[in-house]
């Protein structure tokens, strides 16, 4: 059986029950003192679709392709990461750009001086599967719900070999006020595909963690694009607002679910069963 079929409800056994709400690896049987044949197989290919999804060339021309026929520009650039084991075995080569990704940069802001509100950063990290197939719907979403702002956007900047902290150097030089990054997450034994998005307020080269804001798990399974997209649009128009971000911004967007009202979440411990009037 594979793993993401649905088990037979036993009532002799209560983990097939719980195994039917979850994708983590539960209730997978055994043969003697070993796993069956099948969750063993199972186990093996989904390893095989994170080594996969690591090892993926970044396909940016695909992407620009498909940004460009949705009306938006973009630029190729490249970390200091020269190849993909470079980039696995020195995490600081993908923090910063190559010296000529830099020049290109820096030659754009000469020729559109005065900064920008915004600039979208997508880079590959260690997935470039997610990238390939969430950035253009998430993009789409983040849009729609975007057009109410009057924030100048600088063209999607893609990045090759990136990490995290290349979108600061990427801010800094474009004179941007906040920066979005679109980046592949480290691949799950059941998420060879998890985008994570990381927004910063005034990035600029050195600062660390603390001043980002990540939203993880975009993708079909997980956090839908319309909700992410939701959740960053608030941390956006709350940085604007207060010119900050990171651990002193909490993201307390109200989100629409089955047990809201008008889109405004209900205040409690959703594990305890809602008080009594």
């Amino acid at each position: 059986m594979s793993r993401m079929e649905k088990p037979p409800v036993d009532p002799q056994n209560p983990w097939l029950e719980l195994r039917r709400l979850t994708p983590a690896r539960i209730a997978l049987g055994r043969t003697g003192t070993s796993l069956p044949t099948s969750a063993q197989l199972d186990f093996q290919f989904a390893h095989a679709q994170a080594r996969d999804a690591v090892h993926l060339p970044f396909d940016h021309a695909g992407l620009s392709t498909q940004l460009k026929e949705h009306g938006r520009e973009s630029l190729l650039l490249r970390s200091a990461a020269a190849d993909r084991n470079s980039y696995l075995q020195r995490p600081d080569l993908g923090r910063k750009l190559s010296d000529e990704s830099a020049q290109v940069l820096r030659d754009y802001a000469a020729a559109h001086p005065g900064g920008v509100d915004l600039v979208i950063v997508v880079a590959d990290g260690l997935s470039a599967l997610a990238v390939h197939r969430h950035t253009q719907p998430f993009l789409s979403r983040l849009e729609e719900q975007m057009r109410a702002d009057s924030w100048s956007v600088a063209p999607v900047v893609l990045v090759e070999q990136g990490r995290v902290a290349v979108g600061d150097e990427i801010g800094e030089l474009l004179g941007a006020k906040m920066l979005v990054m679109l980046i592949g997450e480290r691949p799950g034994l059941s998420s060879p595909d998890s985008l994570g998005l990381y927004f910063t307020y005034n990035p600029k080269i050195g600062l660390t963690d603390a001043y980002r804001n990540c939203i993880s798990n975009v993708r079909l399974e997980g956090l839908s694009y319309g909700m992410a997209a939701h959740r960053l649009l608030y941390l956006m128009r709350e940085a604007w607002r207060r010119q900050l971000s990171g651990v002193n911004l909490k993201d307390e967007a109200q989100l629409q679910t089955l047990e809201s009202e008008d889109g405004v979440d209900m205040k409690g411990n959703f594990l305890l069963d809602p008080p009594t009037t």
